[in-house]
């Protein structure tokens, strides 16, 4: 998702003074087309044509007008599509298969007799992997805002703080497999995207700062309007070829409870002829989401006891406390850019699902808005991990078993409009 960071840059440009000075036009429509063959071991499903390699394939449209006296409305609308189908969701390529900690009796601490329902549990949290199952259309972004000389008001489905720190500070700037996010995505160290959200943005020269605040989905549980809120704020700086930032999350779960809760800080700077990243992420989730209903759900089957001991054992194995790190370098050479990268997450739960990637991305360029790219990632998989390479457009998923590593070699082609 390069574009993603290409969008957040813009918009904090627009919100800066130096704004006033130029007309864009005030309606863009703009999209971004990227599909390719993958190639994937450790994997039942291994050869696939898939979209979006390097990014997300994308539709949008982008409104700015000048209201005068330093203020502008700006809107962005934006779909999500995969190239490969025409549909607006995706699944991993391992389907609704969940990692062998999610599946199996004995690694969640349960008897063998309660096998039935862990396989009923694991298959219903398999049907929620993928890429926008709900099928929102305007799924990606969809917000209005009023820029003016004090800052930005922006409301709608956004990008969050946190996310924006993982995107910039990522040599790949969430572009393929190789990108920080991909060894930590099952469950997600980081909320990419919250609706129903309100962010006020500044920019002072080289300083970038927002705030974000979202009303969440009260209507998850019926009266209880703490369900899924979020709140959450940057701050970043850059001079010349230097930048730090951080970033800060924190959502509740479905009933309120607080939940996923991460943190980002990174660090870029320009060194001979590319930039050499740096990020240290921690992720932290004591009350996962999705769990409450699962002893009422199961009661029928294995009765009141044996339904929250199910219920328990999945609260314990969804929950998150881990490290992520990562290290690359960029280095564009005329129409030439390569990437290199290292990540790695450490989880310190007792599953100790430690994963790493390293690889290397290449793209060429074969005009202004069109290049081909090949992406060639190894992830290592330690104890009871099981992370499998996805792209920037969908999850990898899982291998085939616990500790199985996996390669990903990906060739695409995308073009910009």
């Amino acid at each position: 998702m390069k574009r993603t960071v290409l969008a957040l840059t813009a918009l904090a440009a627009a919100c800066g003074a130096a704004v006033a000075q130029t007309t864009p036009p005030p309606v863009t429509i703009y999209g971004l087309l990227d599909a390719g063959l993958v190639h994937t071991t450790g994997v039942t499903n291994k050869n696939q044509l898939v979209s979006g390699i390097m990014e997300g394939s994308r539709f949008g449209l982008r409104g700015n007008e000048d209201i005068g006296g330093g203020y502008r409305a700006i809107f962005t609308l934006e779909h999500r599509l995969e190239l490969n189908t025409g549909a607006m969701t995706n699944r991993p390529p391992s389907g609704a298969q969940t990692p062998d900690r999610l599946n199996q009796a004995a690694l969640l601490g349960l008897p063998a007799a309660l096998q039935p329902a862990v396989t009923g549990v694991a298959g219903n949290i398999g049907q929620t992997l993928g890429v926008n199952i709900p099928g929102r259309f305007w799924d990606r972004q969809a917000f209005v805002g009023l820029i003016t000389p004090f800052g930005a008001i922006l409301a709608g489905r956004q990008y969050t703080p946190a996310y924006e720190m993982s995107a910039t500070f990522d040599t790949l700037g969430t572009q393929s497999s190789l990108s920080a996010g991909q060894v930590a995505s099952v469950p997600s160290s980081v909320d990419i995207r919250v609706s129903n959200a309100l962010q006020y943005r500044i920019v002072l020269g080289g300083l970038t700062a927002s705030a974000m605040y979202s009303f969440g989905d009260p209507s998850t549980v019926v009266g209880n309007s703490k369900a899924n809120r979020f709140g959450g704020a940057m701050v970043m700086y850059k001079t010349g070829p230097y930048a730090v930032g951080l970033g800060y999350n924190q959502r509740n779960n479905d009933v309120g409870q607080k939940s996923l809760k991460s943190t980002v800080l990174g660090a870029s700077a320009g060194v001979g002829p590319g930039t050499l990243s740096a990020m240290y992420a921690t992720t932290e989730d004591d009350n996962p989401s999705g769990v409450s209903t699962i002893a009422a759900g199961l009661t029928p089957l294995v009765g009141p006891a044996g339904a929250v001991l199910v219920q328990g054992a999945f609260t314990e194995a969804l929950k998150q406390d881990g490290v992520l790190m990562h290290i690359g370098y960029k280095m564009p050479i005329g129409g030439n850019t390569l990437y290199v990268a290292y990540s790695a997450w450490n989880d310190k739960r007792s599953p100790n699902a430690d994963v790493a990637s390293y690889g290397v991305a290449y793209t060429y360029a074969l005009s202004k808005r069109t290049d081909i790219n090949a992406v060639l990632t190894h992830f290592d998989n330690k104890n009871l991990a099981q992370a499998a390479p996805g792209q920037a457009g969908f999850l990898g998923g899982f291998t085939s078993s616990a500790g199985k590593d996996a390669n990903s070699l990906a060739l695409g082609i995308r073009h910009r409009f």
